[in-house]
């Protein structure tokens, strides 16, 4: 979050230089004057620290990044039927009044020392619900039934698929090694 409201002060002052930068060059071979090379690098120096943190943003994405201090208990702990896995789903409210309500369901391997894993993130739908298929399989229901669009259900091998809606997870660098297959809105 702070890294975000940095970034966008940097975009900000970037483009204030940039202008800046655009008038003097105009000015420079208009009246003969030198050419703004301070101004130049500082200008460079914004896009590149802007870049550098859209790119740390986008392809350095952990779950870590959700904000667990308002979090509300979803439906769960429901336990796969060899009792290895146990799936928890959890709500995150955001934008105030007028936001919404983010899902995420974490499953907990009991053999492996009570191993967390995400698999799934997503815009919460009000008909949500989970059922194992199988040992491997959770099946997430997420949907709004009045817009056809909304539907974001979908079955998960889990050690295997993970689900991202926006896709951040499957860019991710940092996560790679934890699936073979991210599905995407």
């Amino acid at each position: 979050m702070i890294l975000n409201l940095f970034g966008l002060l940097i975009s900000f002052i970037t483009v204030i230089l940039f202008l800046i930068l655009c008038a003097k060059i105009i000015n420079s071979f208009i009246k003969k004057k030198p050419f703004p090379k301070k101004l130049l690098i500082a200008s460079l120096s914004g896009v590149v620290l802007v870049s550098s943190i859209y790119i740390y943003e986008m392809y350095y994405f952990t779950f870590s990044e959700i904000d667990r201090e308002f979090i509300q208990k979803g439906p769960g702990p429901i336990n796969s039927p060899n009792e290895v896995y146990t799936a928890n789903a959890y709500y995150e409210p955001y934008g105030g009044a007028a936001g919404g309500v983010n899902v995420w369901v974490e499953i907990t391997n009991n053999k492996e020392k009570n191993k967390v894993q995400t698999v799934y993130y997503s815009d919460a739908k009000s008909d949500f619900s989970m059922q194992w298929i199988d040992e491997n399989t959770l099946n997430i229901l997420n949907d709004e039934p009045d817009y056809p669009n909304s539907n974001r259900s979908i079955k998960l091998e889990i050690g295997k698929e993970i689900y991202h809606e926006n896709g951040l997870a499957c860019k991710s660098l940092v996560m790679k090694d934890e699936y073979e297959t991210c599905y995407q809105n």
